[in-house]
């Protein structure tokens, strides 16, 4: 069974730059083609505004901005951020680091049943434990 894709931040990052590997851009024109939505978390959001005042999120839009396209793009859509998975977040079973973000998008990816597309190693580590899907881009 095919699985709706959810984009880690910074897939999304290279979605938007255009420099997505392309076994990944091809998973998702794939997704596409099969009628699957592809997810973004709003935590990206939170993500994407901690770079910038970090200095360190590089594009032409402000970041607000940025993720209305993100969101806006073909096939994308957002993923509902309930209480119950900010719960479940910090309830995740097995060993997982403390980074919010992370643990948000995996209690989000376990909710729904997405799929992770991430280069990020504790997300994959996190998988290949067996506590949720993912895909390496």
């Amino acid at each position: 069974m095919k699985r709706p894709y959810l984009l880690d931040t910074c897939t999304a990052l290279w979605m938007m730059a255009d420099t997505l590997s392309p076994s990944a851009a091809e998973a998702l024109a794939q997704a596409r083609r099969d009628g699957l939505q592809v997810y973004v978390s709003p935590v990206t959001a939170w993500e994407i505004a901690v770079m910038a005042r970090k200095g360190r999120f590089r594009s032409s839009y402000l970041p607000q901005r940025w993720f209305e396209l993100l969101v806006a793009a073909p096939g994308m859509k957002l993923a509902e951020l309930p209480p119950k998975v900010l719960i479940e977040s910090q309830l995740l079973p097995g060993q997982f680091h403390d980074d919010p973000a992370d643990r948000i998008i995996a209690a989000t990816a376990r909710e729904y049943g997405f799929t992770v597309m991430t280069r990020d190693r504790a997300l994959l580590t996190y998988a290949q434990e067996g506590y949720l899907s993912a895909l390496e881009c």
